[in-house]
Formats: structure tokens, sequence, C-alpha cells
């Protein structure tokens, strides 16, 4: 059974204030063929072509693959190969942009069964905004979507700093409320859950208005990290556990990021698919904190740049937020799809702690909300253990770092237990 209690953090949600700012096209952008779980795309362009804000640039006929589109016109310069993000080798279609921001033309859509919901869902090119990236349209094909009773709308938003969901909730409630109810109706889902963290009175409020007579729900949520996490916000709002092994659709429930519900309903609304993110940008070295929109495939530095951050002081740069956010290498890597936050640091912040030995005092355990033993994990990790790693249910991890911001040994326990599943995967 998972448990109630979590970690309490500091929120930090400096911008959560901030309307958002759209910031101008960039020069140059570098849009990676790789922004979602599982197949990478395919460029269907090649230097010398001319495009336009909005054209497909990027695809696959794999069934998990989502479309890549481009976020700006101008003409394409190169097809490379660079290193992103996770560690592996991406292709990048790089495009020289014109300053004009010419765009397709597009076509509203209606959607009335689930053939043309997930037809929409891939066109738009919509994957996992909330970070984890899988792809929309898989989720929206449950071939039992019978079975699916309730839509968890995730909208927690439980790391610190991030406030990128917040803003999208404060100004375009109307579009989740559509976006929601188009789901409910395609896919004949008699209820929805949007599930909010506590902190966020005015959101809460604000979408209790809109969805005042319906069969949607907003569910405050005790701001207990890791609150977002979809096993967690499942049980939080439904009182269903997923079990090891199944997805939330053999529980009955679909969860959908509330900023993809309300991208959906943009592309519905225009036609135009994902071309554009929002973004926190907050740490230590940004003096005011900010929302920014930009086009996927911006180079963080330039971002920066716009934030009016001066890099030169830049010790450690997070994808993402705190606790489960992706470190880059380099500040020339691009703005992605599920990318939400950018977080800049400092020589303090960055410096990483002395390791000690661990003194078996069970905090981990504690903190953990899948009851795991990270300690045990880690022991087992060191030693190859990879029955010790399966009976101690390692895939159950959900890479939440709870359990290494608890160590007062300061041990790497999170990053340990993502080496342990891969070390079962090559088993």
């Amino acid at each position: 059974m998972l448990k109630l209690n979590g970690l309490r953090l500091l929120h930090y949600k400096n911008s959560q204030n901030a309307a958002t700012v759209d910031m101008p096209v960039p020069k140059i952008v570098r849009i990676p063929m790789a922004q979602h779980m599982v197949a990478p795309c395919a460029p269907v362009v090649k230097p010398g072509d001319e495009v336009l804000a909005g054209q497909l640039i990027g695809d696959s006929e794999q069934a998990f693959s989502v479309p890549v589109h481009s976020s700006v016109s101008g003409k394409v310069k190169a097809v490379e190969e660079a290193v992103g993000p996770a560690g592996g080798l991406v292709r990048r279609v790089v495009i020289e942009t014109d300053a004009e921001q010419r765009w397709i033309e597009g076509r509203p859509r209606t959607v009335t069964s689930q053939r043309e919901l997930v037809e929409a869902a891939r066109e738009a090119g919509l994957a996992g905004l909330g970070g984890a990236g899988f792809p929309t349209h898989i989720k929206l094909n449950y071939k039992d979507v019978d079975r699916v009773d309730a839509l968890v709308i995730n909208a927690a938003e439980c790391e610190p700093y991030i406030t990128s969901d917040y803003r999208e909730m404060m100004e375009n409630p109307d579009g989740i409320l559509r976006g929601i109810q188009t789901v409910m109706r395609c896919l004949d889902i008699p209820r929805a859950f949007i599930g909010v963290e506590d902190n966020k009175p005015e959101a809460i409020a604000l979408l209790n208005q809109k969805a005042a007579g319906t069969n949607i729900r907003v569910e405050p949520l005790k701001s207990i990290y890791p609150q977002g996490a979809e096993k967690v916000i499942i049980y939080n709002t439904t009182g269903r556990i997923v079990e090891e092994g199944e997805i939330p659709a053999d529980k009955g429930v679909l969860v959908l990021n509330v900023t993809t519900v309300a991208n959906l309903d943009r592309f519905l609304q225009t036609g135009l698919p994902l071309t554009h993110k929002r973004v926190t940008v907050d740490g230590s070295l940004v003096k005011k904190p900010m929302n920014i929109r930009a086009p996927i495939g911006t180079m963080i530095s330039d971002l920066l740049a716009f934030a009016g951050v001066e890099t030169d002081g830049v010790r450690k740069a997070l994808m993402g937020g705190p606790m489960m956010g992706t470190a880059l290498d380099t500040l020339e890597t691009p703005l992605i799809k599920n990318n939400n936050a950018i977080l800049v640091l400092g020589e303090e912040e960055a410096r990483p702690p002395r390791t000690t030995a661990c003194i078996r005092c069970g905090r981990c355990i504690d903190v953990c909300p899948m009851n795991l033993r990270p300690a045990d994990l880690e022991r087992a990790y060191d030693l190859r253990d990879t029955e010790r790693l399966a009976a101690l249910k390692v895939n159950l991890c959900i890479n939440c770092g709870s359990c290494t911001y608890v160590c007062p040994a300061k041990r790497n326990l999170a990053q340990k237990h993502q080496l342990a599943k891969g070390l079962l995967k090559r088993k």
C-alpha cells in the first residue's frame, strides 16, 4: 500500500506570480528528433529546405514515436548528431530562422471518437509534458478503453521552483477544461479528477469555478513530495493502487498532465501542433525568476540570456527541478517538449557533498513513497546481486530522489537505483 506521508520540501515557487513572457524567435534553433520516450524520429527535411513554423520535420512509422515539428520559419542548415541530455547520440535539425515567423495554415478539428482523438494527439506531436515524455496518443489508444472510468489530470507540480503548470492553470483554465471534456467525451469516461497541491489555492479556486456543474472534480492534495508521481496521485485522487507490472489503465484510470491536455485543446482549436514550451527559469543565479514561452529547439544559453542570467557564474544547470531534473553538461543544449524548467546554480549549491558510510538510520525507508528499502538496494547494486535487486523490487523505484535528499550520509541512493535498473535490463 502506498504511503500518505512523504517528504516536506521548501517550495521556492518564486515565479508563481510571473505571467508567461514570450521569447522572441532566436537566430537559430536545433530541434532534436528524440523528445519523447521510446522511438526517435527520422528527419523528413534536408539542408537547404525552407520550412514554416508548425511544419512536420521528423517522423517515424514506429507506434511509440511522436512527430516533431518546426518551431520557426527559415532554412534548414544541417542535420547533425549531438549528445542529448540523457547521454546518447540524437539527431537534430538545425534551422536558421528568417525573423518572419511564417506559419503553416492551421485547420481547427472536431473529434468525436477514440480513433479521431488518438489521431489528433499524434498529429499534434504530444508527449507527456510534465517531464516523462510518454507518447500521449499511446495512452489514449488503450484497447480496453471501456474499462477506464476515471481521468486523472496531474496538476500537482510538486517539485520546488517549477511553476510552469501553475501558470497554465492561471492563464488557460478554459482550455484545460475543454481538453478534459474532449477526452472524457471521446473515451466515454464518466468522471475526472484534477489533482492540485494545496500550495496553489488560487488555481484550485479558479478551476473549481470553471468546473462547476460538470463531472470534473478539483482535488486539493497535500503539499508533500512526490505528490505528482503517477501511482501516488492515482491513489490520492481515486484510492486505487497500481501494482507492480500494471499500468494505470489496468485499474480503470487514465492520467494526463495538465499542460498536455491544454495543448491537446490548443491543437483542436487552431490546428497548430506543439512548437513552443513554457519553462520556469529560476535558481540562485536568477535575479528575476520568470516563466518563458520559447520555441522548441531554442538553446538554453539563449533562453538564459533572454532571462538576464549571466552564465559565467553557472556551475550547475538542471533541465527540470532539483529533485528529478537532468544535469546538463553544456548550456548549448536545446529546449525540448517535456522540459518544464531550467535551474541555474552557483558554486555553493553545485558543490557535491562529502559522502560517508551508511549509519542505518532508516530515514530513506521512512520517506520512500513506494515502501522500498533504498540502502539495501544500494548494497545489492554494489555487489551486482541481480537476484536481490529483483527481490527488493528496484523496478518500482520512481526515481523521486527523496532517499538521497534525506540521507545524513549523503549517499547517492537514487542514482544507484537507476543504475540498478539498467543492470537488471542487461541481465
